[in-house]
């Protein structure tokens, strides 16, 4: 598709001006910069041939290619110029495409704005991602159970958020998750296998510790279950092309046997991997090695197990009594992930980051959390400022056969 020549391309100054203008109307937060600082960050991202030299797919293509596993997995972590990690190409041209698009008045704001959002911090854009698919919506009975006012929404400017602020955002809706899975555990009334479920950076960890210490508070004893002890070692995995969430990158029969076993009462002995040396305690015949040292776990009233795909594998979704999925909206977890990994930990190299970001969040949603979220029991869309849960939960919850 060609571009029709309402702007003059050639004029960078101008481009850049009008940029600024249009792109308020896709991130709020633009409005926050002087243009000054706004072309400060575009330098960054100015073709060396010129803005006239970005040819414009269409708008139907652009969708077909942010939908499709291949484009995802085409995307490199790690790609180099010279010694320096860089952005991947194919994330560079997109959002090149969607700047000369919006200026051009080639793609509208509305279409730009239901299919990308743009990070200021990155400086790119990204693709939305949908998680409620018709399925996940049908499962979940086509409305919420309950709404809260969806108070993420302050975070419309941010460039990175804390805790302590997405906390208080959620307080209201995470108290009536937690009251609705103290209900579902006291319903049934035995040793309660609770799955949750969720991206990085959605807050699941911190939710599972509130769970932990509500849990204790009713007088009920409490253990949690680590799935990534149960995978095997790293250098096995990567010389098999090994997905880790796959069935194969885990100790999975011994992964079943200690979940039924701590059900029925009894204390069990779990690998331990070691993160740094990325080695198990256990052989690949899930046998303990030579100076291995295990996992004790003793048996408790709530048995909790977090992660990626607590109940992705059908031998184990059987077992899991509560399944949960904690979710929060892609933008919203890029700017926490700005605050937490790159500010606090300094975990990554910003352009491994924002590559690994990109690929990701679409992959991992469509082969993990979507499939989960179509058989889970509830759903905490702590964005959305919703609750989901199952036909069969709702009526358990309202205390109906």
């Amino acid at each position: 598709m060609g571009i029709t020549m309402t702007v003059n391309l050639l004029d960078r100054f101008n481009f850049s001006k009008l940029l600024y203008e249009e792109m308020k109307s896709i991130n709020p937060g633009i409005s926050v910069l002087e243009n000054m600082e706004f072309c400060d960050a575009l330098e960054n991202i100015i073709p060396e041939q010129g803005w006239d030299s970005i040819l414009l797919d269409g708008m139907s293509e652009i969708e077909c290619l942010v939908n499709s596993l291949e484009y995802y997995q085409s995307i490199q972590l790690k790609p180099h110029s010279g010694s320096k990690i860089v952005l991947d190409d194919s994330i560079i041209h997109l959002t090149r495409m969607l700047f000369v698009g919006l200026v051009t008045g080639a793609y509208p704001v509305d279409w730009i704005n239901q299919h990308f959002y743009f990070d200021i911090r990155g400086f790119y854009f990204l693709h939305r991602t949908t998680y409620f698919t018709q399925a996940v919506m049908e499962h979940l009975g086509g409305e919420p159970y309950c709404r809260f006012e969806p108070r993420q929404n302050q975070f419309k400017c941010a460039e990175a958020i804390g805790y302590k602020e997405f906390k208080e955002a959620n307080v209201y809706l995470d108290q009536f998750f937690m009251d609705c899975v103290q209900k579902l555990a006291t319903l049934q009334g035995k040793s309660v296998l609770l799955g949750i479920a969720g991206p990085t950076a959605a807050g699941k960890t911190e939710i599972v510790a509130r769970l932990l210490q509500r849990f204790k508070g009713a007088q009920k004893s409490v253990t949690t279950i680590e799935m990534d002890n149960f995978l095997k070692d790293r250098d096995y995995r990567e010389a098999h092309g090994i997905d880790s969430l796959g069935r194969e990158a885990l100790h999975l029969e011994l992964f079943l046997s200690c979940l039924k076993d701590i059900l029925a009462g009894e204390k069990i002995t779990t690998p331990r991997y070691d993160f740094i040396a990325a080695t198990s305690s256990h052989d690949l015949e899930g046998k303990l090695k030579s100076g291995g040292i295990p996992l004790m776990v003793e048996p408790a009233d709530i048995i909790l197990i977090e992660g990626n795909f607590p109940f992705l594998l059908p031998e184990v979704a059987d077992l899991v009594s509560i399944k949960v999925v904690y979710l929060t909206d892609d933008e919203i977890r890029l700017k926490r992930k700005w605050r937490r990994d790159m500010d606090y930990r300094k975990k990554y190299d910003q352009a491994y980051h924002m590559n690994r970001y990109f690929r990701e969040q679409y992959l991992m949603a469509e082969t993990v959390y979507i499939p989960q979220m179509e058989i889970c029991d509830l759903v905490v869309d702590t964005t959305g400022g919703c609750i989901w849960v199952s036909q069969k939960t709702k009526q358990k919850l309202e205390n109906r056969k």
